[in-house]
Parts: C-alpha cells; structure tokens; sequence
C-alpha cells in the first residue's frame, strides 16, 4: 500500500488517482447506456439512465456510510433541541446535502436542454471554477481563511477557465440561444446557486472545525450524503406523484415515471454502472475539503481532474466502442489544463512549504 498522511502531497495524488478512475468509468458507462439502439447501445434517455444510476450510486454510498457509521461527528458546538442534543455542525452539513440533492438532477437536466452535451460539462464547470475562487475572496473578507490564494492558483483559474471556454468558442449550437431559454436560466442558476452554497459550507467547515479539533472528512461526506439521499428521496416522490399532487405534465415527467412503470431492460446494468459515480462522490467530496488547501486549489483540482478524465473517457469509448474521437478543441483544452496544472504544482509546493513552516512554528 502506498501510505501516506493527511494533507500530503501524497493523499492528494491518490484522491486525484481515484478520482480520475472512476470518473472515466462514469464517463464511459454514461456514453454507452445514452448512445442509441440503432448501433447495438441500450439507448436510454438522459432522465431513465439518472433514475437507474442513481440506484447504484446512491446506494453504494449508503452502505459504506451506514456500515462504517461515517455519520458520527465529534462535534465542537453540541446544540440543544428540546430533548435532543445534536452536533452543531449539522446545522450547515445538512443543508450543503440537500444543495447536493439540487447538483445530482440538475446535472442531467442540463444534458437534456438543446445545446451540446460538451458544452453543458463545461459550463458547469467554469462555473465551480469561479464559484471556488469566490467562496475564497468572501472568506477571507469573513476572517475565517488565514491563508492567502497564491498568484499560481491565480494564473491557474485563468487558464482553467480558458480551457472551459474553448468548448464554448468553438461550438455550434444551431441557432440555439442559452440565456434566452427559461428553463435553461432555471437549471444552470438552480445547480450554481446550489454548488456555491455547498462549497462555501465545505470550506467553512474546513476553515473553522480544523481550527479548534481535528477535521474529520468522513463525518462530513456520511452527514452530507445521508441528507442528499433523503431529499433525493422526498423529491423523487412528488415528482413521480406530480401529476396527481400538482398536475404536472411533460415529456420529462412522462420520461421519468416511465423509467418505474415501464423500466428499460438495461435497468440492472445501468444500477450497476451508477456504483462507479457513487465512487466518485467519495473522491470529490474529499478533493474539495483536503486539509491545509484554499478553496481555489480544491475546486481547480477537482474540476481540472474531471476535465482530464473526460477526455480520457471519450478517447477510450472511441477505440473501444466506435465513438467519436476527441475534437481539436478538447486537445486545445487539454494543453490549457495541464499549463494550470504546472502552476497549480508550484502552488501545492509553496503551500507544503508554508504548512511545514507553521508546524515548526
């Protein structure tokens, strides 16, 4: 085993490592379930692979949360409640896991809108990008980041950034105009509102926890995802009763009751390949709240690594399944990304400088 400490270089490499493995798996399997029947491929909708894939993924997270009882929290501020005494960090935990419940549907419903599913990962992205960078900037205005953001995480936003923007630049959407769709508004600013609420929780989590007791990860992914799993739950079932509760209709919800009624034949696989997205979880959560790192490093190197591994994944589906070969602008994306992944190398050195420094100190 390679073992390593927390907050090392080391631990960031192997959550990197993880990270990056399981997103390609996810990138594959979400390629193959959505490509059509015409070609030998399941062929499912966009709404019917997240309704099974959401089986597999959020139940894999379940059963290590529950058995490894990641739930438990060493609280710092125990809060009163009627009879109850509950961890104070629930307070915040809880909500940045209903933010999540928004991110995991949304997410799709991007894919499911009239502009290029390239285009859609990118600008989620970019926007996680800017938001980390914000929720740094606010912080430390707050008092609670002590750390300054190095001019390398700096330089490496501008290029992450402009790596995002070359899939925007380059694409053709066909008369499509994204801002003057109302749905399209609605999805991106649900799921930007929701992953700037979760990142700031996560940092302010990171910020002040680790300040007075030791910042325990696990406690915060168990609470955060068992909340995710309920409202994703609750939410679940409305929608599936919305036409009844609310009178709702559509083809999405048609679509999504459809995938219970009438379930495609693929189901089981596609639950199966969802346990490949519940890893990722894992790995994403622990990249964003790694110890001892300002939110603009956390979030470049989680997006950056997503970033790398979907091209990977496009390369491999087209030598192993016949799929498109990655683009001029995912190579010109790619040389941006790793030119924010050499400042974003000089940056970790500085910032294992500084750790060490205030250690000794």
């Amino acid at each position: 085993m390679w073992k390593t400490q927390e907050g090392s270089t080391g631990r960031l490499i192997q959550l990197c490592i993880g990270y990056f493995l399981f997103y390609v798996v996810t990138g594959i399997a979400v390629k193959y379930f959505l490509r059509s029947e015409e070609l030998g491929f399941p062929g499912m909708s966009g709404v019917e692979y997240l309704v099974h894939s959401t089986f597999g993924s959020a139940g894999v997270v379940l059963i290590v949360v529950l058995v490894r009882r990641w739930f438990r929290i060493d609280s710092i501020n125990p809060v009163r409640l009627g009879p109850f005494t509950i961890p104070g960090e629930w307070l915040y935990i809880i909500p940045s896991g209903v933010c999540t419940a928004v991110v995991i549907p949304t997410t799709t419903l991007m894919y499911t809108l009239p502009i290029s599913v390239m285009v859609a990962m990118v600008i989620m992205r970019g926007s996680v990008i800017v938001i980390s960078r914000a929720v740094d900037a606010v912080q430390i205005r707050q008092g609670l980041l002590d750390k300054r953001v190095y001019a390398e995480e700096n330089v490496a936003v501008g290029f992450a950034v402009a790596a995002v923007a070359v899939h925007v630049l380059f694409a053709r959407e066909g008369g499509f105009e994204f801002l003057r769709s109302p749905a399209a508004v609605a999805i991106l600013s649900s799921y930007v509102v929701a992953y700037a609420i979760r990142i700031y929780i996560m940092n302010y989590y990171k910020n002040t926890h680790a300040k007075v007791h030791r910042q325990d990860n696990k406690a915060f992914f168990g609470v955060e995802q068992l909340a995710a799993s309920a409202t994703l739950i609750t939410a679940g079932a409305l929608v599936y009763h919305s036409p009844t509760l609310f009178g709702w209709t559509g083809p999405v919800i048609e679509t999504y009751r459809g995938a219970f009624l009438d379930p495609h034949p693929a189901r089981l696989s596609a639950a199966f390949s969802g346990t490949a997205f519940g890893f990722v979880a894992f790995f994403s959560v622990f990249l964003f709240l790694f110890h001892g790192r300002t939110a603009t490093f956390a979030g470049l190197v989680n997006r950056l690594t997503s970033l790398i591994a979907g091209t990977t994944a496009t390369l491999l589906f087209h030598f192993g399944f016949g799929g498109s070969f990655p683009q001029l602008r995912d190579w010109i994306s790619l040389g941006l990304i790793l030119i924010a992944i050499v400042f974003l190398s000089r940056a970790e050195r500085r910032r294992v400088q500084e750790l060490r420094g205030a250690r000794a100190g």
